[in-house]
C-alpha cells in the first residue's frame, strides 16, 4: 500500500499513537543575513587556554604546509618549474593544509587531557528526546527510544524527560507502521515516560523544517532537546551527565557528545568504524581544545538549549536557486555559528562511550551520504559574510568548505602525477630520495589521527583487551589502514564528479538512508563505479609507461581506483561480515561487552515487521512491556 490514506483512517491512527501536548508556541524570527539582531549581547568570553591552543594548532599546520610546499618546490627546481608543476604544487598545498591541520589536532588530542565541565542537579529541567524520522524502520527507532527511556528510568531521571517523535514520512506504509509502533511504545513506557508523536503533511525544509515546526509550536514546554537521528542511541548515564552539564553552565547553548559507530553486521561498516573510532577520539580531543566555545554541532546526539535556539538559530533561505541556494541542507554547523553569535557557547565533550550512530553498510551508501554532505557544505559559501560571527565560527565554515574542495584538488594532483613523473625523469640529478621522504611524510600525516588513536589505545590499560586482545587488535588495525586507502580513492572520484555537477546545477536527492547490511550486485557496483576504474586505468597505465617504480610507490593512493568495483562488492557481502563478526575482526568494545542500551536495541533486530500478520498480532495482544 503506497497511496494516499483516507482522513478517517488517519485520524484513528494519529489518536492511537498519542497526541502532542497542548501547544506552547515560541516566536522563532528568521535570521537577518545583513545585520545582527538588537537583543544579542555577548557575555561569554573565550578562555586564554583556548586562544593558546588555537595559535599552536594553526601555526603548526601552517608551518607543516609551508615546509611541504617548500620541499616540493625544491624537488621540481624553482628556476625550472613548468606551469603544470606549479599547478600540481598548488593542488598539493591545498590537500596538505587540510591533512596537516587534522594531524596536529590529533597529536594534540593524544597529548592533552580531556577538558572538564562542571555538573549540577537536574532540578525541574524538562528535556525532549527528539527524534525526527523520515520513512525509517519503526522497529529500530522505537526500540532505541525505549532503551533510552528505560535507562533514564533506572537512573531515577525519567520524570525530567519526554519522548517526542516528529515524522516527515511520505510513504503510506512507513507511516502506518511507525504509527502502530509509537502506540506500542506508549504502552511499553506507560508509567515511565510520556511518548509524543506528530506527523507533518508537508515536509517543508526537510529535517530543519521538521525541528523548527516542533520548537515553534511546542518548544515552550521544554528547557532542552536532545536531537537524535533515526539511528542514534545513547546511554541513560551519558544523557543525564549532559543535562547536568547544561544545568551547571547556563551559557552553553549546544553540547555535542562524541558519537561512535554501533556494532554492525556489515563488513564495510565494521572496518570503517574501527578506524573512525580511533581517529575521531584523538582528533576530537584536540579539536575540543582549539575550538573551545565555538565547537562543532553534528546535528544529532547533542543537547540544545531551546530558548536561544528559537530566538537566534532560525536558518535563512539562501539566495539563488539550488544546488547552492534555497534551504540550508547541512544545517548543524550553521546553527552552531548562530548560537555562538548570540553569545552562547557551543561545546563538544570528547569522551568516548555512551553515544552511538550507525554507519553506512556499503561503499555506495557511504558515497551517497558523502555527496549530501558535500552539497550542504558548499552552501556555506553564501554564509561566509554573515554579520556578527566570531572569527572561529567563520573559520569552521571555511574549514567545512575546504574539507570538500581539497578532494577535487587531490584528484587533479593524482591525474597530473604521470606528467610530473615524466618531467622528473628529464632532470639528470632529480632528488628522488627527497621526493620519497616527502611522500612518506605525507602518508604518515594522512594516517596520523588513526595512528594517534591506536597508540592511545595501546597505552591505556585494558583498552586493547576491550577490542578483543592484541592479535585481533593488530589484525584489525592493519586491515583498516589498507581499507582506508582503498575507500579513500573510491570516495574522491565520486565526490569530485559530484562537485563538477554542482557547477551545472546538479542537486543531490535527500532520502531515507540505508542502515541494514545488504549485498551489492556486480552490475550495480560497475554501473556506479566505472568512472573510478577508467580514471585508475588511465593514471596507472600512464605511470607504468613512464616509470614502473613510480607506479609501485603510487599504489597506496591509486590502487583503490582499479579495485573500486570488487572492493565495494566484497566489503558489502553479508558472508564476509558474518565471518568477521564470528572471529572478532574489526570489533569494537560493544561487540564483546554491549551496554544495556545496545543489547536491548540489537536484541530487537530480528523482530517481526509491522506489516506482517505476526507484527499486527503482537501489537494487539502483547502486554509484556517489550517492544515486539
Amino acid at each position: 500500500m503506497d497511496g494516499n490514506l483516507k482522513p478517517a483512517r488517519l485520524e484513528t491512527l494519529a489518536f492511537t499513537a498519542g497526541a502532542m501536548p497542548p501547544e506552547r508556541p515560541l516566536d522563532m524570527p528568521t535570521q537577518d543575513m545583513r545585520r545582527v539582531q538588537e537583543h544579542i549581547a555577548r557575555t561569554s568570553q573565550t578562555a586564554w587556554t583556548t586562544w593558546l591552543a588555537r595559535a599552536i594548532a594553526n601555526l603548526s599546520a601552517l608551518a607543516i604546509t609551508g615546509y611541504g610546499i617548500w620541499e616540493m618546490i625544491g624537488i621540481v627546481g624553482f628556476s625550472n618549474m613548468t606551469v603544470l608543476q606549479g599547478v600540481m604544487i598548488f593542488f598539493f598545498g591545498i590537500t596538505l593544509a587540510w591533512i596537516a591541520f587534522a594531524a596536529t589536532s590529533a597529536i594534540a588530542g593524544f597529548l592533552l587531557p580531556a577538558p572538564r565541565l562542571a555538573e549540577a542537579p537536574l532540578g525541574d529541567s524538562r528535556t525532549a528526546l527528539l527524534m525526527p524520522v523520515y520513512n525509517e524502520d519503526p522497529i529500530h527507532t522505537t526500540a532505541a527510544l525505549q532503551a533510552m527511556a528505560e535507562a533514564l528510568h533506572a537512573a531515577d531521571a525519567a520524570r525530567n524527560f519526554e519522548v517526542v517523535i516528529v515524522s516527515d514520512s511520505t510513504n503510506a506504509d512507513a507511516w502506518i507502521a511507525e504509527t502502530l509502533a509509537v502506540d506500542r511504545l506508549r504502552r511499553a513506557l506507560n508509567g515511565i515516560m510520556p511518548v509524543r508523536y506528530r506527523r507533518r503533511w508537508h515536509n517543508t525544509g526537510r529535517k530543519v523544517g521538521n525541528i523548527e515546526d516542533f520548537v515553534k509550536r511546542w518548544g515552550g514546554h521544554y528547557d532542552y532537546m536532545i536531537v537524535l537521528d533515526a539511528d542514534s542511541l545513547m546511554t541513560g548515564e551519558r544523557i543525564v551527565r549532559l543535562v547536568r552539564m547544561m544545568q551547571a553552565h547556563p551559557r552553553i547553548g549546544i553540547l555535542q557528545s562524541l558519537v561512535v559507530g554501533m556494532p554492525s553486521e556489515s563488513a564495510f561498516a565494521r572496518i570503517f568504524q574501527f578506524g573512525m573510532r580511533h581517529g575521531m577520539r584523538s582528533y576530537t580531543m584536540g579539536q575540543a581544545w582549539w575550538v573551545g566555545d565555538c565547537g562543532p554541532f553534528w546535528g544529532h546526539n547533542a543537547f540544545v538549549r531551546i530558548k536561544p535556539f528559537v530566538e537566534d538559530c532560525d536558518l535563512p533561505m539562501l539566495p539563488g536557486k539550488p544546488p547552492l541556494g534555497g534551504h540550508v541542507l547541512s544545517h548543524d554547523q550553521v546553527e552552531a555559528t548562530l548560537m555562538r553569535r548570540a553569545g552562547y557557547e557551543v561545546r563538544v565533550l570528547p569522551e568516548e562511550g555512551g553515544s552511538w550512530e550507525e554507519n553506512p553498510p556499503t561503499m555506495l551508501d557511504f558515497a551517497q551520504r558523502d555527496v549530501r554532505w558535500c552539497q550542504g557544505n558548499m552552501q556555506y559559501v553564501k554564509l561566509l559574510d554573515l554579520p556578527g560571527l566570531y572569527p572561529m565560527s567563520r573559520f569552521q565554515l571555511v574549514w567545512a568548505i575546504l574539507m570538500f574542495l581539497g578532494i577535487p584538488a587531490w584528484t587533479l594532483a593524482i591525474a597530473l602525477s604521470p606528467v610530473a613523473a615524466w618531467q622528473g625523469q628529464q632532470v639528470a640529478d632529480f632528488p628522488s630520495g627527497l621526493a620519497a621522504g616527502l611522500y612518506i611524510a605525507f602518508l604518515a600525516m594522512y594516517l596520523a589521527p588513526k595512528l594517534a588513536g591506536l597508540v592511545d589505545a595501546m597505552l591505556t590499560k585494558g583498552a586493547v583487551t576491550a577490542y578483543g586482545g592484541p592479535v585481533r587488535f593488530t589484525a584489525s588495525a592493519t586491515l583498516e589502514i589498507l581499507f582506508a586507502f582503498l575507500q579513500g580513492a573510491v570516495s574522491t572520484i565520486r565526490t569530485s564528479l559530484f562537485m563538477v555537477g554542482l557547477l551545472f546545477g546538479k542537486s543531490v536527492v535527500w532520502s531515507g538512508q540505508s542502515r541494514d547490511a545488504h549485498g551489492l550486485k556486480w552490475s550495480t557496483a560497475a554501473k556506479a563505479l566505472w568512472p573510478q576504474l577508467v580514471f585508475g586505468t588511465i593514471v596507472c597505465g600512464a605511470l607504468l609507461a613512464v616509470s614502473p617504480k613510480v607506479l609501485l610507490w603510487s599504489l597506496p593512493l591509486t590502487a583503490g581506483y582499479l579495485l573500486a568495483i570488487p572492493f565495494s562488492v566484497v566489503t558489502a557481502d553479508p558472508r564476509l561480515g558474518a565471518w568477521m563478526k564470528a572471529r572478532g575482526l574489526c570489533a569494537i568494545p560493544e561487540d564483546f561487552a554491549p551496554p544495556m542500551e545496545v543489547a536491548a536495541v540489537q536484541g530487537d533486530a530480528d523482530a517481526p515487521p509491522l506489516d506482517t500478520p505476526i507484527g499486527h498480532r503482537a501489537l494487539g495482544d502483547d502486554a509484556s512491556g517489550r517492544l515486539w
